[in-house]
């Protein structure tokens, strides 16, 4: 255990050096109603890297139209470059930087809302939209894997720091790696090193594109929580791959995903209730007949994502990012004591953007976030914390 508490010292992350070890996880905003940048989407980041983060993380831009998970979402293209530049120049102001996720939703994508086929590893019908998604061909998955180098190149040249390349959550990369959603008998199907190939030529093709102009991170699923998942001995083999390769210089280590099972992230209660109402009609009755079996309950515990953690810690020599449950001093400091060079925290900064402040000033600070889950479904009208009787950037 390294007795030093190095959660406010500044450390690196690639050609970086960040101010301090704590990362605002990309969470989707809901502040894009053209899938362009806002000022309400800035002043959301802005206060975030005001109130002490080293790094904020613009959530979620995809990389190509149909990989939105639904149409308001930003997707890289020219006419987003002037609105990205705006929102680093914010962050850089307040002493943070900021890094954009990269990604495209693959199955979890809304073919209706995008006007577009959505596309995974294999064709399956969706729950979520009632409709067939398409299996990706080799010429998809080449022209995507061009788009996430190109996404990443109009990022850096916006001003951004960093790129997280979203690989979980059952979104694209996800369903490639993932037994249950992988069904291909190609070379992109079948064995470990071949589900895992679609990861490790998009991390390539986005190294080999912005060189070390900025930090380049994937997000990785460590498993599923679903029968027939990606577990976690399949997804150490597949981080062992991604570092073999050098072109990532850190991971975010997740779990869970929006298709199989959104609640084995979040754990806590699932907002049934209030994610139904949400929804239009059939879906809300729905929702609130089926929700309780899609949405299962996972009991909240601080620092819930660690021990699975662990053991990718024990595997790689890689810098990693732990993620779940982290909501003051001695969580932070005790994730820097079992060697994860940086911490990120979603809910409770969605609540209180200054928390990462606070807790600098005075190391007894706890979060307010009760875990409450009721901030999940405010995405679809601004995401904010119910709690605080209004959006946290305000």
């Amino acid at each position: 255990m390294n007795s030093a508490d190095t959660v406010f010292e500044p450390a690196r992350l690639g050609p970086l050096t960040l101010r301090n070890r704590v990362i605002k996880a990309a969470t989707f905003e809901g502040r894009t109603p053209r899938a362009l940048v806002t000022d309400e989407l800035i002043a959301f980041h802005r206060a975030v890297a005001a109130g002490g983060a080293a790094m904020t993380t613009l959530a979620y831009c995809a990389v190509s139209p149909e990989g939105r998970t639904e149409r308001r979402q930003i997707h890289l293209r020219r006419e987003a470059a002037p609105g990205l530049a705006r929102l680093a120049e914010a962050v850089h102001a307040e002493g943070a930087l900021v890094s954009a996720q990269l990604g495209h939703a693959g199955p979890v994508a809304d073919a209706r809302s995008n006007r577009r086929p959505a596309l995974a590893a294999s064709r399956r019908l969706s729950p979520l939209t009632g409709r067939f998604v398409q299996g990706a061909t080799a010429v998809d998955l080449s022209r995507l894997i061009t788009a996430f180098a190109d996404g990443a190149e109009l990022v850096a040249d916006s001003g951004f720091d960093a790129v997280e390349l979203h690989f979980g959550h059952n979104y694209l990369v996800s369903s490639f790696l993932t037994p249950r959603l992988n069904r291909r008998r190609d070379q992109w199907g079948g064995s470990l090193p071949n589900r895992a190939r679609l990861a490790r030529q998009v991390a390539e093709a986005v190294r080999a594109r912005v060189g070390d102009r900025i930090a380049v991170t994937a997000k990785l699923n460590m498993e599923d929580g679903v029968r027939g998942g990606l577990t976690v001995d399949n997804a150490i083999a597949a981080a062992r791959l991604l570092e073999a390769d050098g072109h990532l210089d850190a991971l975010t280590l997740t779990a869970g995903g929006s298709l199989l099972n959104p609640m084995y992230l979040f754990r806590g209660d699932p907002p049934v209730k209030e994610l139904a109402a949400a929804f239009p009609q059939p879906l809300r009755t729905g929702l609130r007949i089926a929700g309780r079996g899609f949405l299962r309950r996972y009991p909240y515990t601080p620092l819930y994502l660690l021990p699975a953690a662990r053991r990718f810690r024990a595997a790689l020599s890689m810098p990693l990012v732990l993620l779940g449950g982290i909501t003051e001093h001695a969580h932070l400091r005790q994730a820097m004591d079992e060697g994860f060079q940086f911490a990120a925290m979603a809910r409770a900064l969605l609540m209180e953007p200054d928390l990462v402040d606070r807790i600098r000033r005075d190391t007894a600070t706890v979060s307010r976030c009760v875990h409450c889950n009721k901030c999940m479904p405010t995405i679809y009208r601004g995401t904010r914390c119910v709690l605080t009787g209004g959006r946290a950037s305000s």
